[in-house]
């Protein structure tokens, strides 16, 4: 059995990380992409930033279909309602303020809010708490293209560090 607590903890921290993914690359290179045809760092920040609230607020307000051919102006309306560009300060910060308030609205809701079902926007048919599992997965896919973003800069991960400073600290 999968608890809410849980997915809505490590979401959280997902994305805690995200946001710090964002303050520790170089700022003036938000532009940066790997090839040109894979997103700029500045653009998966964004993305992650989008989906997430977005997805998570179409959850909480009960919508139960996503398989429609309304689905991208679906996520126009949920989007956090910011200008396109933002610098790294603020999309860190609002990366950080956007999981806050989702964390908080969605461990308010019970177990059957969790237990009903949604379409997603590729036909199946999951449990909310699945869906909430879904939206984490797909920050951390995006984050790991962060990360290897990160990389190519010469910035060590934070999830890194922190297991590096564990493994001097044992």
């Amino acid at each position: 059995m999968v608890r809410k607590e849980i997915v809505i903890d490590s979401w959280k921290t997902a994305r805690l990380d995200t946001a710090q993914a964002v303050e520790d690359f170089p700022a003036a290179e938000l532009d940066f992409k790997a090839t040109p045809d894979l997103m700029t760092f500045g653009e998966l920040a964004r993305h992650i930033l989008d989906a997430g609230h977005a997805l998570s607020g179409m959850l909480l307000d009960g919508v139960d279909n996503l398989a429609t051919p309304q689905f991208r102006e679906m996520i126009g309306r949920y989007r956090p309602q910011l200008p396109e560009r933002l610098d790294a300060p603020t999309l860190a910060s609002e990366l950080r303020k956007s999981i806050e308030t989702r964390s908080a609205e969605l461990a308010a809701k019970g177990d059957d809010f969790y237990s009903g079902f949604i379409t997603r926007f590729d036909g199946l048919r999951v449990t909310r708490l699945e869906m909430l599992q879904f939206i984490k997965e797909h920050e951390l896919t995006h984050r790991s293209q962060m990360f290897v973003y990160l990389r190519l800069k010469g910035v060590v991960p934070a999830t890194t560090r922190r297991r590096q400073a564990a493994q001097k600290s044992a």
